[in-house]
């Protein structure tokens, strides 16, 4: 389990209902439940602990929240570590750092050559310990304007720690004058596009299949372009 910060727990024998916490609480987290008794919404609690301190029976505690896990897992490609999140939860920085801490424990004992983390997009504090520290950074970039605008933040937000930035244009084809929108910026931006993905329903065919592209067939084009990507971002 993950420690994911702390919520606050009203002991209701102790609980005078006096509506303090109710009054204070700034999220709006505290309510009366079907039994009458004031209860926290753990969704709403940002466990800032004021309730607890104006609580005049000191009938409010803070639990740690441990409701996410992460686990390592074997596959016929090496190990992978993942983590499973409970409804709700935010994808922090710190579960980030924790998985990859794990990853470069296993990588270094197993003498691997590369470790390959898979970033959240946005700027967050989840994205920021994804990007922290690597050698490259490959934006996936969809031919939307929300693509490119999110793009440009990662862009930024990589340039920031001095981490090299690629990037590849995935189905490319949907939309080619986006896509040439997005091939300006990169050129502008002096960003290497290392391949363009087009739109293609074996993806789905080979998911089905339970294999990868490569595997599934390895002759389309698709397949050639992923092995192109890969020489040219290998470092």
């Amino acid at each position: 389990t993950f420690d994911s910060g702390i919520k606050a727990v009203i002991n209701t024998d102790d609980c005078l209902n006096c509506g303090l916490c109710v009054d204070y609480c700034r999220f709006d987290a505290i309510h009366p439940n079907a039994s009458g008794n004031l209860e926290v919404n753990h969704f709403q609690c940002e466990g800032c602990r004021l309730c607890e301190r104006v609580c005049p029976s000191e009938a409010i505690s803070i639990v740690h929240n441990e409701n996410n896990s992460w686990y390592v897992s074997n596959t016929r490609f090496g190990k992978l570590v993942h983590a499973r999140m409970g409804p709700g939860e935010e994808n922090s920085g710190k579960l980030v750092t924790e998985v990859r801490r794990k990853a470069k424990e296993i990588a270094v004992e197993s003498k691997a050559d590369f470790i390959i983390n898979d970033g959240p997009p946005g700027i967050g504090c989840s994205a920021i310990a994804s990007v922290t520290g690597t050698n490259l950074v490959l934006l996936v970039i969809e031919p939307t304007l929300s693509g490119l605008h999110d793009a440009a933040r990662l862009a930024e937000l990589a340039e920031s720690f001095k981490v090299p930035v690629q990037a590849v244009i995935n189905k490319y084809d949907i939309n080619f004058e986006l896509s040439r929108k997005v091939e300006n910026y990169l050129s502008e931006k002096k960003i290497p596009l290392a391949g363009r993905l087009a739109f293609e329903p074996k993806m789905v065919e080979s998911m089905v299949a339970e294999k990868t592209i490569v595997e599934f067939d390895p002759a389309a084009e698709i397949s050639r372009e992923f092995y192109s990507i890969w020489n040219r971002i290998r470092l």
